[in-house]
Parts: C-alpha cells; structure tokens; sequence
C-alpha cells in the first residue's frame, strides 16, 4: 500500500512540474522596431502579444563596433549609435502572468540603408577558393623571409618553396 501511494505521489510530482514548465506567453508574437532620428530609438512591439501580463520587464543591449549600450523600458535610446555603424540589437523580455514568468530573447545585427535599419543577412552566397600562383624563380630566402645573394654554407635556406641545407 506504500509503494502505490508513493508512486501516485511521484506521478501526480511529475505531472505538476510538467504543468509548470509549459509555456504561457508566445515569444513569437514579440518583434521590436526601430527609428532613426539623431541616434537610434528602439521599441518593443507588443500588438500581437497572445495574453495580457501581469507585468513586462525589458532589458535593451546595443552594440557597435565600438562598445555596448543598455536600455531599459519598452522603449530605449541610445545616442551613441550612428547610421555609419553595423549595430547589434538584443533584448530579453521577462513577462509575468499569475506566478508564471517566461523569458524572451533576440538578438540581430542591423545596417542602415540610407533609409531605414535592415538586417543584415550573414547567410553566405557563395564561397570561392584562393589560388595561388606558384613560381619557381630560383630566389634564395633565410627563414625570415629575406632574400639572399648567394647560397648560405651550413645553414637551411628556401628556394623555390623548399627547404634546403648546403654542408
């Protein structure tokens, strides 16, 4: 009789953590924008949230070449950036509904086009292979790479991209 108790304990457990652990709120229907004036001003896009939180809490990272920026707030701007920078644009968004919490994150990089922000595809188009053209000029080089007049005694040398050693 214990051990049918226990495993009705341990299922109902296991069954309740499942529970617990399901998604409430959809990162999906999350996206964010963005303005340029002087600087950039992000946003968090929240039309098309699925539920309405008991609360949001959003942490913006910004960065350039040079450094990273953070924001707070549904909204954030940050001065330091410039349409002439490639920028990375994160943010985590934590939303509370009755006890339940789920974290949304993104990060993207964007280019300014002359008009607007855009992503920037980093998906490889193409990959060409280097070639190169090997010449046999009879050149003598040190191991620094430095030209020699003459063959070297008793020490290694490169010609025509080999090692050589004269005793």
């Amino acid at each position: 009789m214990k051990k049918l108790l226990l495993v009705v304990l341990v299922l109902f457990g296991l069954q309740t953590q499942a529970q617990q652990s399901t998604l409430y709120f959809c990162c999906d229907s999350i996206t964010y924008w963005t303005d340029q004036g002087q600087g950039l001003f992000v946003g968090l896009d929240t039309t098309g949230i699925i539920h309405n939180p008991d609360s949001m809490t959003v942490s913006w990272q910004v960065c350039n070449s040079d450094m990273c920026y953070a924001g707070d707030g549904i909204s954030a701007y940050f001065g330091q950036i410039v349409t002439t920078d490639t920028i990375k644009v994160g943010y985590d968004v934590y939303l509370y509904e009755n006890g339940i919490a789920e974290v949304c994150s993104r990060e993207d990089w964007l280019v300014f086009d002359g008009t607007n922000w855009v992503l920037l595809n980093m998906i490889p188009t193409s990959i060409n292979e280097l070639t190169f053209n090997k010449t046999n000029n009879n050149k003598i080089y040190d191991l620094l790479g430095r030209e020699l007049n003459e063959i070297p005694v008793g020490t290694i040398y490169i010609k025509n991209n080999k090692l050589h050693i004269t005793k």
